[in-house]
């Protein structure tokens, strides 16, 4: 394929159903990255690389950025926020590649789907080994069932697909996440969604807490403060978020 112009990928790679999507996409990506990753994309389709080779490099780029989240000091946390920042970068450029050249595949959302869940359990470790004194501590053990907690409200939101396959449905839609027939959980859940406390154990948010913590380190321990946050929130967001799908109609 002839390389194209930033225009022309632009509008194969990043059409509407993309871009308008709230809630499939991270506030991040509509705010800058998107405009960002479109420029990388037409680097990337100068090459020969594939789209899940794409995918695969976002995979090391956030387990890399745990890695280094458990060296102790301000340049550590800083150097993982950049590879978040990288992480996200190749998270919307995989899926611009693989529009732009037809590469579309059910292993590319796969790899896609298992790079969330491991760049969000690698990033919620190395934070418990940052905070740790002596390895292993309670905050490693913290920073494990944080990582645990993410991974499970992952798993919650992608077995209701695998539960309404199994049952000869078709995926839910974004519609049926809101309609929850208790007026008391509607509440609880748009003051939940405004308030937006489960976004802490999330890659990119986490990254920037873990750098505004790193700073305020200086002072108090921030960090270790944020381990215990983080593991509070990630268990009662897994019991939420479980008790939110079964009150709603995604199982119907």
């Amino acid at each position: 394929m002839s390389t194209p112009s930033v225009a022309e990928l632009r509008a194969v790679a990043q059409p509407h159903t993309t871009m308008d999507r709230r809630s499939g996409e991270h506030w991040a990506g509509l705010l800058y990255m998107r405009r960002l990753s479109i420029y990388a994309t037409w680097a990337l389709a100068r090459t020969s690389i594939t789209p899940n080779q794409v995918t695969g490099l976002m995979i090391v780029c956030g387990v890399a950025a745990g890695a280094v989240l458990a060296i102790p000091g301000f340049w550590a946390a800083l150097a993982a926020a950049l590879m978040v920042q990288l992480y996200l970068l190749l998270d919307c450029s995989d899926g611009e590649l693989a529009r732009w050249t037809d590469r579309k595949s059910i292993t590319g959302v796969y790899l896609d789907r298992v790079g969330h869940y491991f760049a969000e359990a690698a990033l919620l470790i190395g934070l418990g080994f940052r905070a740790a004194e002596i390895v292993p501590d309670w905050y490693v053990v913290l920073g494990f069932a944080a990582a645990l907690g993410a991974i499970l409200i992952k798993s919650e939101t992608d077995l209701v697909d695998v539960a309404r396959a199994r049952s000869g449905l078709p995926a839910a839609s974004e519609e049926s996440a809101g309609q929850i027939q208790s007026s008391r959980l509607r509440l609880a859940r748009r003051a939940a969604a405004a308030l937006r406390f489960h976004r802490v154990i999330q890659a990119i948010e986490l990254s920037l807490i873990v750098l505004v913590a790193a700073v305020l380190d200086m002072w108090f321990p921030a960090t270790r403060i944020l381990v215990v946050a983080c593991a509070i929130i990630a268990a009662v967001q897994t019991i939420l978020h479980l008790v939110s799908i079964l009150a709603s109609r995604r199982l119907i």
